[in-house]
């Protein structure tokens, strides 16, 4: 390594990588989306980012393993989120990245097909003793992605087909985490992210990305609320029937107690707001009290009548 240089957004990069600052403006432009959409889509990935007046995708649309023409090196990786034949997808969301949630300090990602010195799984072993920082594009719904920036190939398996794949603690980093504490924390930090996203996913798509309050069909003014708090071992779990879709001023009231919701999804709105004065605000979350909360596509989806109930003392006591 001949030295380090600062390049746009803050990212040092060898300075013998002729990648850099390409490598650089896809770092930048990804987390730009990040940061506006949250994940990102396979329409903005097959978009990819402008470089010297010219566009460079971030991915091959047939492929996992991807290296634009443009550089020498790696750039991006991708997992696919998959979707099996006519069922919806999050009925089978506990299976997918599986190998994700219980790994340790790094995970499996496979080969492109059974032959270790095919291009694209050079490509990998390539990253891995450069140590070159890449991004991985994790699905987590048919179509949506997560983008971990930066991502580093740390094994390679010739036998078994596959290479293992290491996270970055900071946004910043520009080698592969040295230790394992580093290592399992970086892991533990994904798993959360893609619980997350999962559960937004999951919860938006039932009900047709409209916020279950007002019906408002913006997904940026959405949130994926939970009934019962993610901590709640019990109840907490991450599944579309602990979740409701509610813009950014229900989901706060929700939050704060000042909207409730019974176990026939009967919307309550506090005394104390019923009781204010102050505008169309207000009025934008008093309008909705006795009302019920519309509904998800589908029946099995609809809020989980116990997990309403307990929630629903809570808002009560608040009172």
């Amino acid at each position: 390594m001949s030295g380090f240089e600062d390049i746009a957004g803050g990212f040092r990069f060898d300075l013998a990588d002729s990648d850099a600052p390409i490598r650089s403006a896809a770092f930048e432009e990804v987390r730009r989306l990040a940061q506006a959409n949250g994940v990102l889509t396979s329409k903005q990935l097959a978009a990819g980012f402008q470089f010297e007046g010219k566009r460079i995708p971030f991915v091959n649309p047939q492929r996992g393993i991807f290296k634009p023409r443009q550089m020498r090196h790696l750039l991006s990786i991708k997992t696919v989120y998959p979707r099996q034949g006519r069922r919806v997808w999050y009925d089978d969301q506990r299976n997918v990245h599986g190998q994700i949630f219980a790994g340790d300090e790094a995970v499996d990602y496979s080969f492109m097909g059974s032959n270790p010195d095919a291009a694209d799984n050079r490509w990998l072993l390539d990253a891995m003793k450069l140590q070159v920082p890449i991004i991985y594009f994790l699905g987590t719904a048919p179509g949506a992605y997560e983008a971990v920036v930066p991502s580093f190939i740390v094994d390679f398996d010739a036998s078994a087909l596959k290479a293992r794949v290491a996270f970055a603690s900071s946004e910043r980093a520009i080698r592969v985490p040295e230790t394992s504490d580093e290592r399992r924390y970086a892991l533990r930090a994904i798993k959360q992210r893609l619980h997350q996203a999962t559960f937004r996913e999951m919860v938006m798509h039932a009900y047709r990305r409209r916020c279950a309050i007002s019906g408002l069909p913006e997904p940026r003014l959405l949130d994926a609320a939970h009934i019962m708090d993610d901590k709640n071992e019990q109840y907490g779990h991450p599944i579309v029937r602990n979740g409701v879709p509610l813009s950014k001023i229900h989901h706060a009231a929700f939050d704060a107690n000042l909207i409730g919701i019974d176990a026939d999804s009967k919307i309550h709105v506090s005394a104390k707001l019923l009781d204010m004065r102050d505008g169309p605000q207000l009025e934008a979350l008093r309008q909705f009290h006795g009302k019920t909360l519309l509904p998800p596509r589908r029946e099995i989806d609809r809020p989980d009548p116990n997990r309403l109930a307990l929630r629903f003392e809570k808002f009560k006591s608040a009172a």
